[in-house]
């Protein structure tokens, strides 16, 4: 094989392999394309009919998710993608009920843009409302829910108070407890010293 085979051989399968590489990591209802000297991918899966945001390689600058039939996006779904410059969401069926608050708070932090074009399908009070002017009245028992890190965080702390208090009635207990001993101690001393005193005053009387 000559050198000029040996490096057309050589590209062709880095090529071929490249191709099977972003084919494992493209969502398969979505189209993927290397964005070259950005080292990122473009994943478009717009306009395919999709109920549920699906699984996306972490490397996506470009994320284009309108015309679809979203509603919500679970929590933590879109957490990897740390590389995101771009995103388009409009034109999907947003119900701004409490599971929608984190795309909210997601977009917030990602794309401006984005937020002002999403607008909430349903419930009915807020239908068309741009997701990024909903408040939290709205979003309704949203505001009496808190965040599963904070829930997590309230049973820590109340097991710790639980702990702690606890530890204090147990402490308080014994040394009430101690205090009851020697007091016990002390009069089972002063007794017996007591004793002792009367019999050698009986047998000083008898002598005498």
């Amino acid at each position: 094989m000559t050198k000029t085979e040996f490096i057309t051989v050589t590209g062709f399968a880095i090529s071929l392999l490249f191709h099977v590489t972003q084919t494992e990591v493209c969502p398969p209802s979505c189209n993927c394309k290397p964005l070259g000297e950005m080292k990122g991918l473009h994943i478009d899966c717009s306009s395919r009919k999709l109920t549920a945001v699906p699984a996306l390689p972490v490397d996506t600058k470009r994320l284009y998710l309108h015309n679809n039939s979203l509603t919500s996006v679970p929590a933590g779904a879109l957490d990897a993608l740390r590389s995101l410059e771009e995103v388009k969401i409009s034109d999907n069926p947003w119900n701004c009920d409490c599971h929608i608050l984190y795309l909210k708070l997601w977009l917030e932090d990602v794309s401006a843009p984005s937020l002002a074009d999403a607008r909430c399908a349903s419930p009915a009070p807020v239908r068309m409302k741009p997701l990024g002017q909903l408040t939290g009245n709205e979003l309704g028992i949203c505001k009496r829910l808190l965040p599963i890190k904070c829930l997590e965080f309230f049973w820590r702390d109340l097991i710790l108070i639980a702990g702690a208090i606890i530890t204090l009635i147990l402490v308080a207990w014994a040394l009430k407890f101690s205090k009851k001993l020697v007091c016990q101690i002390n009069f089972s001393q002063y007794a017996s010293r007591h004793r002792l005193l009367g019999r050698h005053a009986s047998r000083n009387d008898k002598i005498r």
